[in-house]
């Protein structure tokens, strides 16, 4: 991970009637992205919907389970879609990294009429026993036998990947990822019929990211500019050295899926 001080030439020592100033003028800009925020959000709830009409079906710790089920009692789902493949030994490192903020906000989002879960097309004996190594307790499922990853545009066929022919992001998808991390939500009305109402992708999850917002009141803010890709330097929060959890410098590798 790439360390630096911080640089003087970017931020001067000020008196504190400076310092304050300062911080007053910042403070409307603030402001500013927090309204242009509330009016983002109130356009994303008036986005359109569209019925979903296949009967999507997964594989749950109890059994099988239908979109419909993953609903619980709320009438509202957001769904993760997990970066871990069929083959792979453990989910994605930047996936994770997301995964380790989703426990503490459950029963808040339950209160709020919203079920969540993360979906993956690992198998899934693959995804509990990674969940169990992660110390996780998010509802997980596996799309091992389902279509849902591809329509959700997510995951990625070899013959898609070969003909550059897949969609990410809502634009032509370039590159060779067989999957790729997003978030998709979903309404459920009284008669049952499903909508889907809004999906993210790329740097649309930053936003779930807490300790990214953390990072963005720290001096040093997410100290990414040279590093290549930006979070290369995220691991598995059980692969990082001692020395980084003890506060100490490290430059070993990390392991990261591009």
């Amino acid at each position: 991970m790439a360390t630096a001080s911080v640089s003087k030439q970017n931020s001067k020592v000020v008196s504190h009637a400076e310092w304050v100033a300062a911080s007053k003028q910042f403070l409307a800009k603030e402001k500013e992205f927090s309204h242009l925020r509330d009016e983002i959000s109130r356009q994303r709830q008036d986005l359109p919907w569209e019925k979903v009409e296949k009967n999507y079906v997964f594989e749950g710790p109890n059994g099988n389970v239908s979109l419909a089920d993953l609903f619980g009692n709320k009438s509202q789902l957001i769904v993760y879609h997990f970066m871990f493949g069929p083959e792979w030994s453990e989910g994605c490192p930047g996936c994770s990294f997301l995964g380790d903020h989703f426990d503490g906000g459950l029963a808040h989002l339950a209160a709020r009429d919203v079920a969540f879960v993360a979906i993956s097309r690992a198998p899934l004996a693959k995804l509990e026993a990674f969940k169990k190594r992660m110390g996780w307790n998010f509802n997980w499922v596996s799309s091992s036998t389902s279509d849902f990853n591809f329509d959700y545009n997510v995951s990625f066929t070899p013959e898609q990947i070969a003909k550059n022919e897949g969609t990410y992001n809502f634009e032509p998808k370039k590159g060779k990822e067989e999957e790729l991390p997003g978030a998709s939500c979903f309404y459920k009305d009284e008669a049952g019929n499903i909508y889907h109402t809004y999906s993210s992708f790329g740097r649309g999850l930053d936003q779930m990211i807490n300790t990214y917002n953390w990072l963005d009141i720290a001096p040093k803010g997410r100290d990414e500019a040279n590093i290549k890709p930006p979070m290369s330097w995220v691991r598995h929060h059980d692969k990082y050295p001692e020395a980084v959890l003890a506060g100490k410098d490290s430059t070993s590798p990390c392991c990261h899926h591009e």
